[in-house]
């Protein structure tokens, strides 16, 4: 009876062990793409479906691959360690490469140049100029090289989960001005008559995707995608019906 019930067990058990493991077996028709849907016109959401020029080149690189694009939304700051993980393939949410950012992965080549972090403040704000910062309480989204910069030049500011959030507090007062990317900044004041851009950039970036380090078929792969789609004009082209896109729109899925 003893020994029965041992076989018994152990064939349970290797059962389970099968059955465990088919359960995390990678699904290699898959590949993930890590970003942050608040931030069109990159990436956002349309009735529950993702869009954005980073979704749609990720597809590009997805059907580069002979793959299905899967794309997990989570906080900017979990991006690249999403990356870095081996939880998400590559990740693409309008970021900036910077040297720190190298130390942990790899980037492609840029797909777009000519990036820059911009003011916002509301119409009726006394800050006309960077100079006007100081002293004064700036809102950025945690993680981004916004929040980098007014850190290492202003001292810490209000940190939010997303340019959205913290454009919504400075609308409630919490906030005396918004420093994020130019791009979403167009889009978020867009339809607000009560806001408004300052005219000099804060910083000039460029975007790239993220890879871990050492994947360099990978690399190879995405950066072949990005340059013929740059040939083709095709990476302007999506940035301008993104831009229409969520203009018309008007605010932006959170």
């Amino acid at each position: 009876m003893k020994t029965k019930l041992s076989l018994s067990l152990a064939v349970a058990a290797l059962s389970c062990m099968m059955g465990c493991s088919r359960q995390t077996t990678v699904d290699d028709s898959v590949v993930t793409m890590a970003t942050e849907a608040t931030f069109p016109p990159y990436e956002y959401r349309v009735n529950d479906q993702f869009a954005g020029v980073d979704v749609d080149i990720s597809a590009a690189i997805a059907k580069a691959l002979g793959k299905t694009l899967k794309v997990e939304d989570m906080k900017f700051d979990s991006v690249i360690p999403a990356v870095t993980t081996g939880k998400a393939d590559w990740a693409a949410a309008g970021i900036t490469v910077t040297e720190d950012r190298k130390e942990s992965v790899d980037f492609s080549i840029p797909y777009y140049r000519d990036a820059a972090q911009v003011i916002i403040v509301p119409v009726s704000s006394s800050i006309a100029d960077a100079d006007d910062l100081k002293g004064k309480k700036i809102g950025v989204q945690s993680g981004t090289t916004g929040d980098t910069f007014m850190t290492n030049n202003y001292g810490d500011p209000e940190r939010f989960d997303n340019a959205a959030i913290a454009i919504s507090a400075m609308q409630a007062g919490r906030v005396d001005a918004v420093v994020i990317d130019e791009a979403p900044a167009k889009n978020f004041v867009a339809d607000k008559a009560d806001l408004k851009i300052l005219e000099t950039p804060l910083t000039v970036e460029e975007y790239a995707i993220a890879v871990r380090k050492g994947n360099a078929k990978l690399l190879e792969t995405i950066n072949k995608v990005i340059e013929e789609m740059l040939e083709k004009g095709e990476i302007k082209a999506l940035m301008e019906k993104h831009t229409k896109a969520t203009e018309v729109a008007g605010e932006p899925a959170a």
